[in-house]
């Protein structure tokens, strides 16, 4: 369990925060449990539950029926009407982040993947330090499995998925392919093909659509695994609803009412999403697995509204901190929650599921020491108050340094040009750039003019700080960081705090050996396990050098240097 204290703040500041607002909630009854055990006979000791954890990929805050989209997703609905609606759960605004939080229940600033994604050919993944959820949980006794998108690098074979946790996995290791032909590229002429069983190439199985892939491996674990011998854990990694926008037929059809055609595909994917989920279901019920598992449903960050996504209400967009960027769906559906068919506004981030899903699996806090996750299981199941007071949202101290940002707007506590966003109890605080800002409804017209995305960047001034009462203003519409600069202090300091924690940025250049002309036409490692890397001392002398430049303000010059090619919104 996180361990992070909540040093140099007053009881008066912790109240401004917010800390000390929320009202304290009273257990209810437990209520009359399904029986959590299989067979004629009760062990003595309960097997710990199944655990299913399904992602998926790009779909956003207004892309699921019960938060009234026009999207029509039954069997999601039914399964989080009766379970627990997480509406305070935060994810990251991109790919690599959500995921690398998930396996390792730690901040990117604690495993160096703050900055971006983790290209095809760049020689990165997951750092080989990190013990990952799955590898806890198979010291546990549990079956673990992966189906779907890794995307978190693959330079070495000791980046692979089986070397990382897993029993065994089945799906694509880069951020995007296709659905059909699993061809992925990362440039013009740089393509390649990308499925994967265990460490192998799964060549020929082309022309089958990779939602309906995913959903009958999981499908065949289940049927063939012993629900009372072992529990086990599948992390389902959806591809969809990413791009490109590709779905069979029949399921367009339904939406064939709506005038804007990437909404209309979009849609249908979300639609063969749901129904993979039923099917999933469907299949926990049928093997014997249901009355003692645990299905949790996340999204990875916000929707893409330029790729028929939508986040309405909320304000951004995919690759921002602004809220329609980081606010997830989520939710969680068990026969062994405790309080059902509710909404839990307990503060949830994508890092508590490492602490929260060991604990459910019977490790105890020594196996979750050191993280920046916290054990949420009681705030879900019980609707106790959460743990989690704050959540550090990034700092990129490699993103797009904000012209109109300095150490002086940051009243000498933090350079506002710095990309950096924290939630503190009540308040949010952003500085920097935090990325595109509009509020952007359902599209319906046909075709949405490109230009006008850039409409609200000229609509305000420039501007490198901004502070929301996120709990009153969830749609982050009225900037108080003017009204209220003791607390964007606070926070500021609170930011400064995390950053000395901060390890190197981990973000090589590209290595032209990655390029599939050059392994048989497939992504596949490269680099072999017994070669050094050499890129970690250069960023770990440039990242050394920017924090002392920080200090002493002068840092531009060296940010210029640092900015890379890959830019939130091109992602």
């Amino acid at each position: 369990m996180a361990t992070t204290a909540l040093t140099g703040f007053s009881m008066m500041s912790l109240l401004s925060l917010g800390y000390l607002t929320w009202d304290l909630m009273s257990p209810n009854q437990l209520e009359n449990e399904a029986d959590q055990t299989f067979g004629e006979s009760s062990p003595s000791k309960p097997q710990p539950p199944h655990i299913i954890f399904i992602m998926t990929d790009d779909q956003g805050f207004n892309d699921i029926g019960y938060h009234g989209s026009d999207i029509r997703t039954p069997a999601l609905d039914k399964l989080a009407a009766d379970g627990v609606k997480l509406e305070n759960y935060y994810i990251q605004p991109i790919c690599t982040p959500s995921r690398s939080q998930l396996i390792t229940g730690r901040y990117q600033i604690h495993t160096g993947l703050q900055h971006s994604i983790i290209r095809p050919r760049q020689p990165n993944c997951l750092p080989f330090d990190q013990v990952t959820l799955p590898q806890r949980l198979q010291e546990l006794g549990y079956s673990t499995h992966m189906v779907g998108k890794w995307h978190l690098g693959f330079y070495k074979k000791e980046c692979l998925p089986t070397r990382r946790g897993f029993d065994t996995y089945f799906g694509s290791l880069t951020g995007s392919v296709n659905y059909y032909t699993y061809d992925s590229c990362d440039g013009p002429g740089l393509c390649g093909f990308d499925l994967h069983e265990g460490e192998s190439v799964a060549w020929g199985q082309q022309g089958k659509y990779s939602t309906h892939l995913y959903t009958q491996r999981v499908r065949k674990l289940l049927a063939t695994h012993d629900p009372e011998s072992q529990p086990l854990f599948i992390y389902l990694s959806f591809q969809a609803v990413h791009t490109p926008l590709q779905s069979p037929r029949e399921y367009i059809y339904p939406y064939r009412g709506l005038e804007n055609v990437a909404r209309r595909k979009y849609a249908a994917m979300v639609s063969v999403v749901d129904e993979a989920v039923r099917n999933i279901t469907y299949a926990l019920r049928k093997y014997g697995y249901y009355q003692n598992s645990v299905i949790i449903f996340s999204t990875d960050n916000g929707g893409q509204p330029l790729s028929g996504g939508n986040n309405w209400p909320l304000r951004g967009r995919k690759g921002t901190y602004w809220e329609g960027g980081i606010r997830g769906l989520g939710f969680v559906h068990s026969p062994l929650l405790r309080r059902k068919r509710r909404v839990s506004k307990a503060l949830v981030h994508i890092t508590d599921w490492y602490p929260t899903l060991v604990g459910l699996a019977g490790g105890n806090e020594s196996l979750t020491e050191g993280l920046d996750g916290y054990n949420v299981w009681e705030a879900i199941s019980e609707g106790k108050e959460s743990p989690r007071l704050e959540v550090l949202h990034n700092i990129d101290p490699l993103y797009n340094h904000a012209r109109s940002g300095s150490l002086q707007k940051g009243y000498g506590i933090w350079n506002t040009a710095i990309q950096a966003s924290i939630r503190a109890g009540d308040w949010k605080l952003l500085t920097g750039d935090p990325g595109y800002g509009d509020w952007t409804p359902v599209q319906i017209l046909p075709g949405f003019p490109n230009a006008w995305w850039n409409l609200e960047r000229h609509t305000q001034p420039r501007k490198s700080v901004w502070l929301f009462n996120i709990s009153g203003d969830p749609y982050e519409r009225f900037d108080l960081s003017e009204q209220r600069p003791d607390v964007v202090k606070q926070l500021l300091a609170r930011l400064v705090y995390y950053n000395r924690t901060a390890v190197p940025v981990r973000y090589p250049k590209e290595d032209p050996r990655a390029d599939p002309h050059m392994n048989g036409g497939a992504w596949v490692p490269w680099v072999g396990d017994e070669e050094e890397d050499s890129w970690d001392s250069v960023y770990q002398r440039k990242n050394k050098d920017w924090k002392t430049k920080l200090k002493l303000s002068k840092s531009r010059s060296f940010f210029k240097r640092l900015n890379t090619r890959i830019m939130s919104n091109r992602i």
